[in-house]
This record gives structure tokens, sequence and C-alpha cells, in this order.
């Protein structure tokens, strides 16, 4: 059938405009169940032989119908094992991916799944459910009453199928109290999510998954209001159009729970921070909503406190806690920034979170507290009945809704990952905190590799540059498998050297578009973690096909320079090749035969022309203002069967070390330079903005505080400064300075070229940089190798490579990416630094104050690379006096003075008294300050369960 309708509408220049709408209606389409007499031959059946038959409420064989909240907001029930036979309408599926993409994806999968038994019924195209919205019906209305439609199809439908065997009902699902009533007056059969999940007879764990939906009204009868209401959309965008409220991201503080920043967006890409003090002001704000912030009058601008607080979650009663008292006694005046209150939110960024049950005390209660591991995150209030059972085991949580009258949000239960402090499980948890996706690769994906055995063919050959015979060689850290770079340099006749740099030619195996492609382009770079790494492309190419090992032939894209001695490039090419690397060395192995003069063969010999190379390089890009930086990376050697860390020390660095970045360095600009002269509105470049005055603050005050100058005018002017930063007698102070530095800098950042037009790099003092050396590890070095094997003519484009927007909504991806990798690999060092020092019991160790706070000092331990902070308070005894001075900074604590760089001693142990947040704890030993002692035990909580090694370090 074909129905249309005309309209008639009234043009501006007075004309009349006929609109046709055709909408096609089908009578062929068929119900979803094999077994239905009514439908012949239903190829596309997926509902089950067997309905569902184990509800109390419905125990006749029935199949289950949601409606769209219950799909919304009940994704996680839907997605159980136990839940199959479900019906999800068109009407539905639609009204979803319109409303939000996450809970779409995750449907879509549901349905995918055979198992599952669900089926889509594309009601908006059947003679008999399709229907048309009535007059002063809103689209809300129309759509349910389509869903009570297709419901009342199919229990007629089924009634009149030939199979009397089987009588099966169909059931609505629904929260929507008027569309529950109005199923019943048609005669339908209809219960909440949470009347059917609770007749369930075999699975009452599902009860803990339902989502907990706030009913304003009962909030409202409360009495008991807390927050502000929420001003409504159309409020927020009529005060966004009149400047009274602002638009940002809300970016809660990891220190202090009561404090947060909302980064708003302005022209040009201009940003501003509006600060946010208080619970009232932060008004249920999570961290990565967006929001409406209202500024509030400049007398009531404030600053960030510099206090550290963490929500240990004991305070529950309403108004100020002593907690929010505290910070308004330390909080000051001085250098306030604009400051405001969030009035609404726009858009809600929650997502699945990691962490642990705090049981409640009160004996057989069902609601408790959920610890989030990320501390930005508030505690979620959930109800279970498996408290005990999950009390000492990460879980996963989501939240439902935070209502007006609590402290806390509300929340469900989604599933438990394994025991707390479990290796795997921690591991586990901080790829989901960091958002890593580290699923096992897809069939899908893993059809597009190529079919082995492998091998270059005569036509390779033919199209590509035969470089096998250079010495060429890789250096990369020890048990490196994914080696994306090697090197060459050799003396030209005409005295000159040549010196290339070949990069793996990851390109050639994965084409734009197809599905390795696509979830290479998703993972956007590969991830370290201590014990193991997350690769972005499969281990075929990443330690195989694509790594350039020692003694077989690999593809490659080499940049090849001619130089002189003095390395000034005298001209540059870019070349598809076939390389066969000679040596695969660690950067101590080449830096031996560097030295050792007995060693004269042509890899060595030229690993001393390319030391010597660099070396000049290197000076000239600090000449020009290029910033040599430090920060503390520290490297684990792990026992061979238990994989627990047994030494940990900070990163040596060689001069091959150093040799190698230049070399890369300098194949980066020169493929930047070519790509953005090819390429001017889509070559996708990497900046790094130079950071505003007041980010230099603190790195000039700690400077001052030693005697010693730091100007910041300019990246050279910064560079010489350092370069001079010297006390006698404190060695370590100019690492200090430079790690404090790095804490001063802005991200660098991926972007197209014709979206931007700033594009120096500050660090490096280079007027144009991009990524082309780690292909196999970041995809912004794919599209890197696609541009500029268009601009050589060695490949073809493609529209999305050439459309600036897709380039810079990618950047946007690798961006958040990486950012997200750097996190988790923090992360991964933190744990294990904890495991190290557990299993090595109480040290002392010396080290030196790296920034100063109201309440405590943080402490930064070079032999381990390792940060703590040491608090001068302890629980059930007098606070100690304690005076800062802001301008200097320092804190002084009964007499004892601490400024930055102090050298101080601290003894290092672990605390597992917070099983959720096991730390590393730091407290003074030296100077020594009457009245405050230093714990000499570990906490004895779960001593059953330690392991052998660290019970002897309880006993030392």
């Amino acid at each position: 059938m074909l129905k249309t309708k005309t309209f008639v509408k009234k043009t501006r220049s007075g004309g009349v405009l006929k609109i046709v709408r055709e909408h096609y209606l089908r009578d062929d389409i068929l119900c979803g169940w094999r077994l239905c007499e009514e439908c012949e031959a239903q190829a596309s059946a997926s509902l089950s032989d067997e309905p569902c038959s184990s509800s109390e409420l419905c125990p006749q064989p029935h199949f289950l119908l949601p409606d769209t909240n219950v799909v919304l907001h009940q994704i996680d029930i839907l997605e159980d094992p136990a839940i199959q036979n479900v019906i999800i309408l068109q009407t539905v599926l639609q009204e979803i991916r319109h409303r939000s993409a996450p809970v779409y994806k995750r449907i879509k999968d549901v349905i995918n799944n055979p198992e599952k038994h669900f089926y889509t019924f594309t009601n908006e195209h059947h003679k008999d459910t399709y229907i048309e919205q009535e007059q002063g019906e809103g689209a809300n209305d129309r759509n349910d009453r389509a869903i009570r439609v297709a419901v009342k199809w199919y229990n007629g439908h089924f009634k009149k199928s030939q199979n009397s065997n089987v009588h099966v009902q169909v059931i609505l699902i629904t929260n929507d109290k008027k569309n529950k009533e109005r199923a019943v007056e048609d005669g339908l059969v209809a219960f909440t999510c949470e009347e059917y999940i609770k007749s369930l007879a075999g699975n009452p764990e599902l009860i803990d998954r339902l989502a907990c939906i706030s009913d304003n009204s009962k909030e409202i009868e409360s009495g008991k209001l807390l927050f502000a209401e929420h001003l409504p959309l159309s409020k927020i965008q009529q005060g966004l159009k009149s400047n009274s409220y602002l638009q940002g991201t809300f970016r809660a503080n990891r220190d202090n729970y009561l404090e947060a920043t909302v980064c708003v967006h302005g022209e040009e890409g201009k940003s501003k921070e509006i600060f946010i003090q208080g619970l009232k002001n932060l008004n249920r704000a999570i961290h990565e909503d967006v929001v409406a912030v209202e500024l509030l009058p400049q007398e009531m601008w404030i600053a960030p406190s510099a206090v550290v607080i963490q929500d240990e979650g004991q305070v529950e009663e309403d108004g100020e806690d002593q907690q929010e008292h505290l910070l308004k006694k330390v909080t000051t005046k001085n250098v306030s920034k604009p400051t405001g209150k969030v009035v609404g939110i726009i858009k809600r960024n929650w997502r699945p979170y990691c962490g642990m049950i705090s049981k409640s005390e009160i004996k057989e209660s069902t609601r408790h507290l959920f610890t989030p591991a990320d501390r930005r995150i508030p505690r979620i209030r959930i109800e279970t009945r498996q408290a005990a059972a999950l009390e000492k085991h990460r879980i996963i949580v989501v939240i439902d809704g935070w209502p007006r009258s609590s402290r806390y949000p509300n929340g469900h239960f989604v599933k438990t990952l394994g025991n707390a402090g479990d290796k795997e499980t921690e591991t586990e948890v901080l790829l989901l905190e960091h958002d890593v996706p580290h699923q096992p690769f897809s069939q899908a994906v893993l059809s597009f590799l190529p079919k082995m055995p492998w091998g270059i063919t005569e036509q390779d050959l033919k199209e590509r540059k035969d470089l096998r015979h250079l010495h060429i060689c890789s250096v990369d850290p020890p048990g490196c498998t994914d080696i994306d770079d090697a090197l060459h340099c050799r003396e030209l006749e005409n005295g000159n050297l040549e010196v290339g740099v070949h990069i793996a030619d990851v390109s050639h195996f994965i084409r734009p578009g197809n599905a390795l492609d696509q979830e290479s382009a998703n993972r956007g770079t590969t991830v370290y973690l201590c014990e193991k790494r997350i690769d972005m492309v499969p281990e075929l190419l990443s330690s195989n096909l694509c790594s350039l090992r020692s003694n077989v032939e690999r593809f490659a894209f080499s940049c090849i320079w001619e130089m002189t001695h003095s390395a000034e490039i005298l001209n540059t090419k870019f070349t598809k090749s076939v390389i066969n690397s000679k040596a695969s060395l660690t950067y101590a192995e080449a830096q031996m035969r560097i030295d050792d003069a007995n060693m004269n063969d042509e890899v060595t010999k030229g690993l001393r022309r390319l030391n010597k190379l660099a070396k000049i390089l290197k000076k000239k890009r600090i000449d020009n203002g290029a910033l040599t930086l430090s920060s503390p990376e520290v490297r684990f050697h792990m026992d061979s069967e238990t994989h627990d860390p047994i030494d940990l020390q900070t990163k040596e660095l060689k001069e091959t070390n150093s040799m190698v970045e230049e070399f890369m360095l300098q194949a980066n600009i020169s493929v930047a330079q070519k790509i953005y002269e090819e390429f001017p509105e889509c070559a996708l470049l990497r900046k790094h903005p130079a950071p505003p005055p007041s980010n230099y603050d603190i790195l000039v005050k700690a400077a001052n505080s030693k005697n010693l100058e730091v100007k910041t005018d300019s990246a050279k002017a910064l560079a010489e400064s350092l370069d001079k930063a010297e006390v006698p007698g404190s060695p370590y102070l100019n690492t200090l300075l430079r790690i404090l530095t790095t804490r001063c800098m802005m991200q660098a950042v991926y972007f197209c070229s014709g979206m931007d037009t700033d594009f120096h790099h500050f660090g490096l003092a280079s007027s144009i940089y991009t990524h082309f050396t780690s292909p196999i590890r970041r995809y912004s070095d794919i599209i890197v190798h696609r541009l500029l094997a268009v601009a050589v003519k060695a490949d073809s484009t493609y529209p999305d490579l050439m459309d600036k927007h897709k380039q810079q909504a990618l950047c946007n991806n690798l961006n958040y990416r990486h950012k997200m990798a750097q996190y988790s690999q923090r992360a991964s060092v933190a744990f294990h630094s904890q495991l190290f020092f557990k299993n090595k019991g109480i040290i002392d160790e010396v080290g030196y104050i790296l920034f100063v706070k109201k309440n405590a000092i943080v402490v930064l331990i070079p032999k381990f690379g390792l940060e703590g902070t040491v608090f001068f308070e302890e629980k059930g005894k007098q606070a100690p006096k304690m005076y800062y001075n802001e301008e200097i900074p320092s804190l002084t604590v009964e007499e004892t003075s601490f400024k930055l760089f102090d050298k101080v001693t601290v003894t290092i142990m672990v605390d597992a008294s917070n099983i959720q947040h096991q730390k590393i704890r730091m407290s003074l030993v030296d100077p020594v300050i009457p009245g405050i002692s230093v714990p000499r035990t570990i906490s004895q909580q779960n001593t059953a369960n330690d392991e052998p090694e660290v019970k002897k370090a309880r006993q030392s």
C-alpha cells in the first residue's frame, strides 16, 4: 500500500509550494516467531520456539515488548542473559537512536546476538500497526499509542495462529503510569519493569540491576531539599543568548570534592575557567557534564583553597558539614578567580563507574553507598541484597538520577569485576575507568589482515625503492617487539652524508574505511601498561609484518636526507621502500657499539656518524629555544613467575636515546613541511601552545625561594634560565626545576591545518610539526603516511582525507585517546608501585618538596620517581599549628618551615586501611616535628589474605 499526503505551503515570493510525502505500508512483515502459523517461512525469525514462562505474574508463555523509556533506562536489565524473547519496535528503536547513541549501540548489539532472541518489528511500515498522529496529540503520546497498537496486534495475531498447543501472550513493559493505565483499559497485559523483574522466580540478582528512577513529587513532599532546582533547557537557552549564563564542561577537582571548574569555550578557540566551590554551588553536576553556570558578583569571587579534602562519606546531615566549614576557614580572597554556580544541566555525560561498595552499618539494610575509583565522581547510593558478597569486590555501577533531597546520586549495580587488589581486576578497572578500548579484535576486523604466509612479490619491488643493501638498524628499549623505526647513515661519493629514517609502512596493510581501519581510528593509540600492551592494531601487524625486525624484508616509508658533516640538510626525498634491517639493538647495545673502539663494522660506523650528527642537531634546536624538560619515569623489573614488581628504578637515558629522538624529530618536521605544502587545508599536524603567563607563577616563586631568576617571556629565555639555574650543594635542584616546568606546560594536540592558524610547537621551538614516525602505535601517523603517499604519488586519495571537518573530528578523538592512554599508564605505574612497596615493607627515603599545600606537602622521591603527599594532621589528635604563606610559598608547622625543593626524609608504606583507595603513604622522618609521630606499622586490615612476602615484611 502507498499513502500520499499533500500539503500546501506559501513561499516567500507568494507562490504555492506542493509537498508530497510518501509512506509505504506492507502486509508481508512477519511477526518473528518461527512457530507462528499465520506467518509462513520466517527465515528471519529471532524469537525462541519456547517463549518466557518463569514469571509468577504471568506464568503462561509470553514475549516482552518494552517501551522507549524502559529500553533507555533499563538497558542493563535487557542485556542480562536471563532476559530473552523481547520484541523491539521500530518506533522504540528510532526514538532511542535520537535520544542516546550509546544505548542505541548497546540495544543493536543485543538484537544482533542470536542467543538473546530479540526481534525488531517494523511496526511503522506494517499496514495494521502504523498510525497517524492525531490533531492535538504530542509526538510522545502518538508513539505510546503506536506501541499499544502493536501489542494489541501481536496478541490478536497469535490468537489467529492455528498452533493450538501454545497460547502466547505479548506483555507490555512500561514505567509510564499513564501508558500502563491506558494499556490495561485496552485489555492488554502491562507491568512496570520492577514488577516483572521481581516476579522472576529464578533470577533474584536482577533486582539489583534495576535503574532507580526518582519520583520528583515525593522529593517535594519530603520538604528536605538540599539543592536548587535545575533550570529547564528553554530558560537556559534564553540565558545563554542574553549572556546571563555560560555553557561549559564541568571538571571536578581530584583532591577536593568541594571544588570544580567549568571550562567555557569562547570564540576563536579561546577558553576561560569559572571556579565553583561548595556543594550547593556545584548543584549535582558530575565530572564531564555540560552545564550552564551563572557568574557570581565580583565581590564574591574567591581563589581555589589549595587544601586537599576528600569525601570519606561520613557526613550525612543537612547544610554545611565540617569539611565545608574547614574550606571556608582556609579560603583566601587573594588572586581570586571568576566564581560561579551551576544553574542547569545541558547534557549529562554519565558512564558506568568502577569502584567498591561501602556496606551500610544498619543491619538488614539494602541501601548502601558505592565509592567510585575515580575520586572526581561522588559516592552513589545503590540498593542491593548482595552487599556482603560484593563488599571486597570491584563492581560497576551506573547513575540513574540525583534527587534534590539527597547528598548523593542514586544508581544501580551492573556487574562484578573481581576481587579488589587482584592484578587482573585492577588492570581491568584502570582500562575501563580511562575508556581504553581493550576487547579482543573482532572477526570483522581480523578478516582484513593479510593471508599467511605473506611475502614480498616482484610487483612490490617494482613499485618501491629497493634499499635492502643498506646497513640499516633499529634502536629501541629492551623487549620491544613493535619496531616502528630504523636508521642508516653512509658517506656519499661527494663527501656528504646520506641519512635515512625508515618507518614501518602500516598504511600499506590498513586501507581506508574498512573495519580494521575504523577500529584502529577508534583506538587511536597503543597503550603501554607496566606488564601488558593494548595494541592499536592486531598482533600480526604490530609485532610481525609491520615491525622492522632484523634480517627480514619489510615495507617502509623512507625519509632520506643528504646532509653535510655539520648536519645541514641539502635535500630531502620521501619514498616507499623495501628494507632489510641488519640489527635490532637496545639503547645500551647501540651505546656499547659506539663506545667500543674495536668495533668497526658498517652498522657501528653508521651509528657513530648518526650520534655525531644528532649532537649537532640537538645543539641547533636548543639554540633556537627548544626546551629540555624532565619528568620522573620509572621502570619495573618483574618476577618471571608471579609477574610482581621486584625492583623499581628511574629510567636511565643514554646518548643513543637522544640520537634516535633527534632524527625522529627531524623526520617529523620534514614530513610536516611536505604535507602542508601539498595540502594546506587538510594536513594533520601537531602543535604545542605556549602556556599563559599565569601558568609559570609556581615556577617563578620556586626559583625565587632559592634566589634564582627564571625568565618566561619566551621559550628561549626560559631554556637559558633553566640552564643557568644551579645552586652549589644542590645537584638535584635543576632537575626539580625542569620537572616543575613540565607541569606548567600546555597539552600538545593534533589539529587539521585548515581549521587553525597557530601551528607553533612551543616545546620544540618549531614552526610546524607532525607525527610520522610511529604508525604501529599511533593512528595520527597512519593518516600522515596517507597524506605523504598522495603527495609523492605513491598512493591515491579518498574523500575523508581531503575533508577538513572530518580530519578535525578525527583529531579530537586522537587527542582524547592520547590523554586517556597517558592517564591509564600513570595509573598502572601507581598500582605497581603499591605492589612493590607492599612487598618491601616500610622504608625510609630521601625526597624533595615539589609542591606546598595549605595542609600538606607533596614530596618527590628521585630514586623511585615517586610522588606522595605528607599530611600533618592525624585523626583523633589535636591539629598542629600551621601557617601557609602563599607568596613564597611555604608551610610552617609548629615552628618548622617547609619550602619548595627542600630536602626531607620520609617513611614510605602502603596504607591498606581503605581497600577502595589503597595508597602509598608518606610520613615525615626528618626534620622532626614535636608532637607528630611517624607510623612504623602497616595497617593490620586484611592480613589473612597477604602474600608470604608481605607477611614477612610485616614481621620485620
